[in-house]
C-alpha cells in the first residue's frame, strides 16, 4: 500500500477531551488530576490513568469521582495541574519527568471547590460540565503500568447556558467548547463542518 507510511508513534492521542478528575484522598480533600484518556458508552464512562498516580490510589480506597469537562477557555489552569502529583511519595520515574508534589490542587491551580451531590469529592466550579459517579470496575492494563476505569455516572450537571433552547436536559453543541488534547497540545473546536443525520434520533432511544 503506497498511500501510507509505517509509523510508531510514542502515544497515540489523536485527540480526545480533557477532563480534570476529583477523587477523595485519605484525609478528605480533594485531589484533581488532568487527563485525556475518557470515552462514554452509555452512562458509563472509561477512564485510562496511571497505576500508581494518587487518583488510582483513591478510586482503588474510595470509588468515587467527578469527572469534570473545562471549556477552552480553562487551559491555563488546567495546564498548571501538569507535571503535579497528589502522592508525595512519588516515583523515582515521575521525579525525573519533572513532577513536583501538590497537596492543594486547587489552590495551585487557581480553581474554586463547589459541593457534588452524590459523591464526596468536591467538583470544580469553573468547570462546565460535571459528571458524577463510582467505580463500577477497575482493570489493570499491560505496561507501562496503567489502569482502565469503569464509572457508572449517577449524575450530570452543567451550567444552564450550556442547554439546548427547548430542550433541557440536552447539551448545544455550538455552546459546548470543550478543550481537546491532541498529541499532547490544547486545541479547541472549530465551526461545525456538517449536519449528522444522527442528530435527528431522540436522545432517549439510547437509554
Amino acid at each position: 500500500m503506497d498511500t501510507h507510511v509505517d509509523i510508531d508513534p510514542a502515544i497515540l492521542y489523536f485527540g480526545t477531551p480533557v477532563a480534570v478528575l476529583s477523587t477523595l484522598n485519605q484525609d478528605g480533600t480533594t485531589n484533581l488530576m488532568p487527563m485525556s484518556s475518557v470515552f462514554w458508552l452509555g452512562r458509563t464512562a472509561v477512564l485510562g490513568i496511571g497505576a500508581s498516580s494518587q487518583t488510582a490510589l483513591n478510586l482503588t480506597d474510595r470509588p468515587e469521582i467527578v469527572i469534570n469537562l473545562p471549556s477552552v477557555d480553562l487551559v491555563t489552569e488546567v495546564d498548571r495541574l501538569a507535571l503535579t502529583t497528589g502522592n508525595a511519595a512519588m516515583s523515582a520515574g515521575k521525579a525525573a519527568r519533572g513532577y513536583v508534589h501538590v497537596a492543594d490542587k486547587y489552590g495551585h491551580a487557581g480553581l474554586t471547590a463547589y459541593g457534588s451531590d452524590t459523591v464526596l469529592p468536591t467538583s470544580v466550579a469553573e468547570c462546565p460540565v460535571h459528571i458524577e459517579g463510582t467505580v463500577a470496575a477497575l482493570h489493570e492494563l499491560r505496561e507501562p503500568k496503567l489502569v482502565a476505569v469503569e464509572v457508572a455516572v449517577s449524575a450530570v450537571r452543567v451550567m444552564p447556558e450550556l442547554r439546548l433552547e427547548g430542550h433541557p436536559n440536552r447539551i448545544d453543541p455550538d455552546r459546548w467548547r470543550p478543550l481537546v488534547m491532541s498529541f499532547q497540545h490544547f486545541y479547541g473546536l472549530g465551526d461545525r463542518v456538517h449536519p449528522s443525520r444522527l442528530a435527528s434520533i431522540d436522545e432517549e432511544l439510547y437509554r
